[in-house]
């Protein structure tokens, strides 16, 4: 972080700053295909890398696909499957703590070790790809500001163009406003990015006012729409064709965690409720839940031949699609698999020690979307109550919410491509 801001202090002692100066230098000759590479850092769950693998596949897609390096943690990125012509550079994992720290998941190392060796592996694989856009997720800096270095090495270069992609809600507005007053991001978006993806719809949370967005940081600012995770059953292979094959005929009831790693108290009330007549329950408990509440959930469920229990799925889509109900907490990827197949929901969010699930909830809820259950009120009583209820055809989402994200993306991601300079990219509002 301190290396990055005395560079972009230097910068802007320059005529028309950093940006306005950063050309384009040629590149290698024989160099026939497009280079893109997305970053994902991790830390909690699967959603980073999960929303990043379907941007590969939209691009991947297109009439001249680009060549896609994915840089993430090891387990995550060989648990997922890829689309063709995308590789992995894997990073160790790290974890990030109640308290806000990132620690490691795995190695018995301290943070700054394992922090370094990621941003050594990411700096190493930028300068040997050399791509023509990098798609940063979620943390303009990276993880314990891994990104810093490479930032700053991109901008020298002048070749490539970064991205920042962000979800549709990050916090409520006034954390949000001191959390980036606290890390300059930004600066760091003005000083190191082209252009700010939002993986949202501006009628359902429109970021730029409310978080109070402006300047530079606005003028790069577009909405991509919400991402369809229909799209995913193209490259979802026979992952879920085993679990989808053992189940008896009639009504599924899905139960989603996350990663699991603060979804406990959503799992043992979805195991306690009684479904009804002829009805199958999975519970899906996600790779981070702990051993013994693990244990105690297998327990739990022997007794119960229509329950089935799923440690992790590395593609949940074809299971969400063969779902009749979904029971889940409130997160990003969950949210979108909810409005993509058309589901009836009810939604658990997680409100501490952050509120965005209860946010993004509360806003599907108020278009009719969604059920929400405060977790406060969560019980197996009150599961079995909603599993048992008439609730109707489910809503026409696509006429409510923007879900052409990853139709538009291609075309957001094109004049990044043929850029000769870096320029300011203007507003984008969901057409």
């Amino acid at each position: 972080m301190d290396i990055l801001k005395r560079w972009m202090s230097a910068e802007a002692q320059r005529p028309g700053g950093a940006r306005r100066n950063a050309h384009r230098g040629p590149r290698p000759g024989g160099r026939r295909t497009r280079r893109v590479v997305l970053y994902s850092p991790g830390m909690v769950g699967f959603g980073h890398i999960r929303r990043n693998a379907s941007i590969a596949q939209a691009l991947r897609c297109t009439a001249t696909p680009p060549t896609i390096v994915m840089i993430a943690e090891a387990r995550q990125a060989g648990a997922l499957p890829m689309p063709e012509g995308v590789d992995c550079v894997t990073l160790p994992s790290l974890r990030k703590e109640a308290d806000g720290w990132c620690r490691p998941r795995f190695l018995e190392m301290s943070q700054e070790e394992v922090v370094a060796i990621r941003a050594g592996l990411i700096r190493s694989a930028i300068k040997s790809f050399d791509p023509d856009v990098f798609i940063v997720d979620h943390l303009p800096l990276g993880a314990a500001g891994e990104l810093s270095g490479t930032l700053e090495e991109i901008r020298r270069g002048g070749r490539t163009r970064c991205v920042l992609g962000l979800r549709d809600i990050l916090q409520d507005p006034e954390t949000v406003r001191e959390t980036w007053r606290k890390q300059g991001t930004e600066e760091a978006v003005r000083d190191c990015y082209d252009a700010v993806w939002i993986y949202g719809d501006p009628e359902v949370f429109d970021c730029v006012r409310e978080y109070g967005i402006n300047g530079a940081f606005a003028a790069r600012v577009q909405y991509t729409g919400y991402l369809d995770a229909r799209e995913r059953l193209a490259f979802a292979g026979n992952i879920a064709t085993p679990l989808l094959a053992s189940l008896p005929p009639g009504p599924l009831a899905l139960c989603l965690v996350g990663g699991g790693h603060d979804g406990a108290a959503l799992a043992e009330a979805f195991v306690g409720a009684e479904l009804p007549a002829g009805t199958t329950g999975v519970l899906v408990t996600g790779p981070y839940m702990s051993k013994p509440i693990l244990k105690r959930l297998r327990e739990e469920a022997r007794d119960r031949p229509r329950l089935r229990l799923v440690d992790f799925l590395a593609e949940p889509a074809p299971l969400i699609l063969r779902a009749d109900r979904v029971i889940s907490m409130g997160g990003y990827n969950t949210m979108c698999e909810v409005l993509s197949f058309r589901k009836r929901a009810l939604i658990v969010p997680r409100v501490a020690p952050k509120v965005e699930q209860w946010i993004r909830a509360e806003r599907f809820r108020e278009r009719g979307l969604v059920d929400v259950l405060h977790p406060d009120r969560l019980s197996a009583e009150a599961l079995s109550v909603w599993l048992d209820r008439d609730l109707g055809p489910p809503p026409p989402f696509s006429t409510v919410v923007h879900l052409d994200g990853l139709r538009r993306i291609p075309h957001l991601v094109e004049p990044l491509y043929k850029s000769q300079e870096t320029e300011t990219l203007g507003l984008g509002t969901v057409q």
